[in-house]
């Protein structure tokens, strides 16, 4: 018998395969996305108790189809007409294909489907949304939790952006040519943004939410299967595993953040850094550098000090001002701030941050007062530190982050 674990870890693999499939066959994503989801419950309450089929994808596709048309069909009667897909719909076409068909009669949809969940007319909250439900299999609950953010406003977020993509005659077509280019920068985005709330969730009880952080991973190793010659989604891809190696040490017994200079290198997951670090460098000579791979040169640097003494700021410092060039981002800034002030020494440091604090975005931002009470803290101005410390604090949204900074404070106190 399988457990329920096992069973929702093929559900969430097959989910987008499914979703591909019936959008292929009927074209209407929004009707297919519900089906799929009623097709997922049934299988997760029947394939515990009664084991899994021989082709699970086969027998998600003949129930989410039947689903649909018995949802067209019910639409139909009570609004006394017939729907177009349920009468291009033969009686054969759902009974032909019992549910455990010959695997592998359907391709896979699933860079397709990355492309329609983050069309270029919804937000980027409502891209995060039904990428994680769509392609994720993650359930709206589920979602709604990560986000801290009640249920029902997650469904209404989702059916939103559902309802945009029928507007927009959103298909399952790959873009060509510099659209694609684009998009697939998009779908990357996207997934980083999902990984950054689970690493450091922007706000609530908890510092992270691996949630989500694992289905991002999940999500970009499936891209990079898909597009294994994109140089970005590979750096992307090694950012994640460089970045999650460091998780278990990221958190005290009581759940305090513990600094990354602080932290028990022993803890972390040397496979992931072990794959994260050959990934970025059978990546980096292949092409044009990008922001993605600067961003995973510059984790691998971090993770390959055996000590945070050991670290190479240098060549840190080499690789954040190569990444600024690729555009300007204020966190860029604010990170090279601190290498600057690692090679340079604090003062150097916050000069930039003065530089830094002239952006309306990130002038009072509890990273860059953070940032500055650090440099203060080196420099020995321990007044001037704690006070930097504790409005940092009153500005976070993170309650181990405020934790964290109120207690630094007090250590200066």
């Amino acid at each position: 018998m399988t457990g329920p674990a096992e069973v929702e870890d093929l559900l969430r693999t097959c989910a987008p395969q499914v979703l591909g499939t019936l959008v292929r066959r009927y074209g209407t994503f929004d009707t297919c996305e519900d089906a799929v989801q009623e097709a997922l419950i049934a299988a997760a309450r029947q394939w515990p108790q009664e084991g899994v089929p021989d082709n699970p994808r086969g027998w998600l596709v003949t129930v989410a189809a039947r689903r649909l048309v018995d949802q067209v069909r019910s639409e139909a009667a009570r609004r006394r007409r017939e729907d177009a897909l349920a009468l291009a719909t033969p009686a054969s076409e759902l009974l032909a294909h019992a549910a455990d068909e010959e695997p592998g009669t359907d391709r896979d949809d699933s860079l397709a489907l990355l492309f329609l969940c983050c069309h270029q007319d919804l937000s980027p909250p409502s891209r995060i949304a039904l990428t994680l439900r769509a392609v994720g299999g993650l359930g709206t609950a589920q979602i709604a939790a990560a986000f801290l953010v009640p249920e029902s406003t997650m469904a209404q977020r989702i059916s939103r952006a559902k309802q945009t993509i029928k507007a927009a005659g959103g298909s399952l077509a790959l873009p060509e040519g510099e659209d694609r280019t684009a998009r697939l920068a998009e779908v990357r985005h996207v997934l980083y943004l999902v990984f950054n709330e689970g690493y450091t969730a922007s706000g609530g009880d908890e510092l992270t939410t691996p949630e989500l952080s694992t289905e991002a991973i999940r999500l970009a190793r499936l891209l990079h299967r898909l597009v294994p010659e994109d140089e970005e989604t590979a750096g992307l891809l090694a950012l994640m595993l460089l970045t999650d190696a460091r998780r278990p040490a990221r958190t005290g017994p009581h759940g305090e953040l513990v600094p990354l200079a602080e932290q028990d290198r022993g803890k972390w997951d040397g496979g992931l850094v072990a794959e994260g670090v050959e990934l970025i460098s059978r990546t980096l000579p292949r092409g044009q550098v990008g922001p993605y791979q600067l961003q995973a040169a510059i984790a691998a640097v971090h993770d390959e000090a055996a000590t945070a003494a050991e670290t190479d700021w240098p060549q840190i410092l080499a690789l954040y001002e190569l990444l600024e060039r690729t555009g300007p981002n204020p966190m860029i800034t604010l990170n090279r701030a601190v290498a600057v002030a690692m090679v340079q020494g604090p003062a150097a440091g916050l000069a930039l941050l003065d530089e830094a604090a002239r952006d309306r975005r990130l002038a009072r931002h509890h990273r860059l007062l953070a940032t500055r009470a650090h440099l203060l803290e080196l420099l020995g101005e321990r007044e001037g530190a704690a006070e930097a410390y504790r409005e940092a604090a009153r500005r976070t949204t993170s309650a181990p982050e405020r934790r964290h900074l109120t207690e630094r404070a007090r250590r200066l106190g």
